[in-house]
């Protein structure tokens, strides 16, 4: 399974590269979906992602003592320093890695997924996800509240994909695109509008 795990975050990075080859200098600069990062910004983390190894992510981690959003910060400052160019030439470079930080194989899924679309959906460009791994990934978040707090947001209520067999958690439904559930269950609040059911206000007030 982690074979097809690894295949899957491989094609992901292929096509994302695809997709910002030949942005502008201002499509760069677009704020992304994650707070306070730019395309630019975003790529150079998930270039990040793809170079970190356990050993790595220790030794970082302790030269940013030990808080987790200054050891992201640096990692991604430490990728960008080549403008937008030089950081899309590494990570196509990256892309057949299988290196990863420490924590479960899902969290490497839902980097690729969810940091694709925190690029794309801004710039308005398409793409199709391989829905049963975005289904997988839904069903880890909402049982885990690492680093996004995935369980919590989500908590007593049902997801239920309407692209895909898909349905996680009980309570108040909370229908729509897996992608769009995914994004809200890692934080995304501007897919809520993508959402249906009764759970959606329970779901909304989280955020």
């Amino acid at each position: 399974m982690t074979e097809s795990i690894w295949s899957t975050i491989h094609a992901e990075r292929r096509s994302l590269a695809e997709d910002v080859a030949d942005l502008d200098t201002t499509a760069w600069q677009t704020r992304s979906l994650c707070a306070d990062w730019t395309v630019h910004d975003v790529l150079a983390h998930l270039l990040s992602l793809a170079k970190m190894t356990p050993p790595r992510f220790a030794v970082r981690m302790a030269q940013a003592r030990f808080r987790f959003n200054t050891f992201t910060a640096n990692q991604v400052e430490l990728e960008r320093v080549g403008g937008p160019a030089g950081t899309l030439t590494a990570f196509r470079e990256a892309t057949p890695r299988t290196n990863a930080p420490p924590g479960p194989k899902e969290t490497w899924l839902g980097e690729a997924f969810v940091h694709g679309e925190d690029i794309r959906r801004p710039l308005g460009i398409a793409h199709d996800y391989p829905l049963p791994m975005v289904a997988r990934t839904i069903a880890f978040y909402a049982g885990s509240n690492a680093i996004i707090g995935g369980r919590d947001r989500v908590a007593d209520l049902t997801l239920q994909a309407t692209d895909t067999d898909c349905t996680v958690g009980t309570g108040p439904l909370v229908q729509g695109p897996a992608m769009s559930l995914l994004l809200a269950a890692s934080g995304r609040p501007c897919t809520l509008d993508d959402l249906n059911g009764p759970g959606v206000d329970m779901l909304r007030a989280r955020f």
